[in-house]
């Protein structure tokens, strides 16, 4: 069973070539932690997505995908979150977007404590605050909206695959959010 969202522009690359460029070179990617925030600005929710994994294990994560050729950072993640979380997201980018990190993912395990069985990433991650509806589409199954203690606890945590529980760690002290 293939979940995999399908590429919505199927001649950047075929799947044979995409597997090959994997193969050899860093691959690009954006990844948004969705939030929401309350009046004064604080975080007070963040949106994980659930989904199927290909072999049916059941694991959280967030807005992710490759940025393609001549595309840019502010497009790309518009790109993805409206893939993932629908058109009335309502995303607020910062008219600068600088990530909160720069996480680097490997076929096997490394120093960064980040895995990707498939290829080296490259991954810009950002904090983007929500304003509209969101709905999970694609491969989500659901999207789940938690306090930063919940995203913070083992049970949670333990639901990440490849260590992306560590970004949302990252993304909540970089927030301030310190418990």
């Amino acid at each position: 069973m293939n979940v995999r969202t399908p590429d919505p522009n199927p001649g950047w690359l075929s799947s044979e070539d995409l597997y090959e460029a994997r193969r050899r070179l860093p691959m690009v990617y954006v990844e948004a932690l969705p939030v929401r925030l309350d009046p004064l600005g604080y975080v007070s929710e963040i949106g994980l997505l659930y989904q199927a994994t290909d072999s049916g294990q059941m694991m959280r994560t967030f807005v992710s995908g490759r940025v393609h050729y001549r595309e840019t950072i502010r497009a790309a993640l518009v790109r993805h979150i409206e893939k993932d979380l629908g058109p009335m997201a309502m995303p607020q980018l910062p008219p600068s977007p600088v990530p909160f990190t720069v996480a680097e993912y490997f076929p096997s395990p490394s120093e960064t404590g980040l895995t990707d069985d498939r290829q080296h990433a490259v991954s810009l991650a950002y904090i983007i605050p929500m304003r509209g509806e969101c709905s999970p589409r694609q491969d989500a199954l659901e999207l789940t909206w938690l306090t930063p203690e919940e995203a913070l606890s083992p049970t949670v945590q333990e639901e990440f695959a490849g260590g992306r529980g560590n970004l949302v760690r990252q993304a909540l002290a970089h927030m301030g959010w310190y418990h």
